[in-house]
């Protein structure tokens, strides 16, 4: 492709042929952005930043699914075998497609902004089937889609039937955009929560090295899971069963759960497009955590948990040599 990005003009790679970008990760949110309105606009509408590009697409999936692709509150009064087998099979068609086409389109740009130039594993019996690629789908779809499903169908139901606190758009539409809005920040707290738990060497050793065992990711690695995992990550929709909220707020909750592991397990820092055109696809934050095991617990909008914890890697030789230290000091549990 013609006027294509060069990845060594954004990093470097080491010996090994490993890239990283430029620079360090910075700490998120900033503390000067509550001080500065001006600031505090760019922090959360920048392009590339917290809202946009992913952000925004996520709540736009969830909103067109929600108004086009789910069923009636009336219809999900009664746990009916249709409407809950349709509701699997359209998250299933979706996770396909969105996962899909990461996973080809990426496979086309080779190794260019590619954080580890090895392939996806194949003939390692460290995965299902001998194969990386086989064994992300099968726990993307045997696990993470059935259990995302069964938390989605009974937050419906139960918002259907007034069990838990429903709360009316067209009467309090400002409270309902504002949890709209929360949600990516409440999605955060709860994955740092829960990803410290699945760190706890019991926990690691049942469920989490599922996970883990991807250490050169790919984008079906982001829901490739233990189903133990899937039960604490997607629990985080538990939240609008106790918080008066609405059910397209809830159903965002989970949306961004769903989709947000794609783009944050690609491997690729970038999407490259022709005429310099790119896209932001990866997370180097999280991509160290996978490499390094032991640090970046947090999503990228709370890496400050990590700091005030002390397992914050800002992507340094210097931060490295820590984490490793860190690591020799204590028996790890792989």
């Amino acid at each position: 492709m013609g006027n294509q990005l060069n990845d060594s003009d954004f990093g470097t790679r080491d010996k090994r042929g490993h890239w990283k970008p430029f620079g360090t990760i910075s700490i998120n949110p900033p503390k000067d952005i509550f001080f500065n309105p001006i600031k505090f606009l760019k922090y959360f509408f920048k392009f590339p930043g917290i809202f946009f590009p992913w952000t925004f697409v996520f709540a736009a999936i969830t909103v067109a699914t929600y108004l086009f692709l789910t069923p009636s509150l009336e219809t999900m009064k009664t746990f009916e075998i249709g409407w809950i087998s349709y509701i699997f099979f359209r998250n299933a068609v979706i996770i396909l497609l969105w996962t899909g086409f990461f996973h080809l389109r990426l496979k086309t740009q080779g190794t260019s902004f590619k954080y580890n130039p090895r392939p996806l594993e194949k003939n390692n019996s460290t995965f299902l089937f001998n194969d990386q690629t086989k064994d992300n789908l099968f726990y993307t779809f045997c696990s993470a889609i059935p259990l995302w499903t069964a938390y989605e169908v009974i937050t419906f139901w139960a918002f259907a039937n007034q069990i838990i606190p429903y709360v009316s758009w067209e009467a309090y539409p400002i409270y309902c955009c504002f949890m709209f809005f929360l949600v990516p920040f409440i999605r955060d707290a709860h994955f740092y929560l829960t990803h410290r738990l699945l760190h706890w060497a019991p926990l690691y050793k049942i469920a989490h090295k599922v996970h883990h065992r991807n250490t050169n990711t790919g984008a079906w690695s982001g829901m490739s899971m233990h189903p133990i995992e899937h039960i604490l990550y997607f629990s985080g929709i538990l939240v609008h069963w106790i918080i008066p909220s609405h059910p397209l707020v809830a159903m965002y909750h989970v949306f961004h759960a769903g989709l947000a592991p794609t783009p944050g397990h690609t491997g690729y820092e970038k999407m490259t497009f022709k005429n310099g055109v790119s896209i932001p696809t990866g997370d180097y934050m999280h991509y160290i955590h996978h490499k390094y095991f032991e640090c970046n617990y947090s999503g990228g909008n709370t890496s400050f948990l990590d700091k005030l914890m002390g397992t914050f890697h800002d992507g340094s030789e210097e931060a490295t040599k820590e984490v490793m230290a860190r690591i020799k000091d204590k028996a790890h549990y792989l």
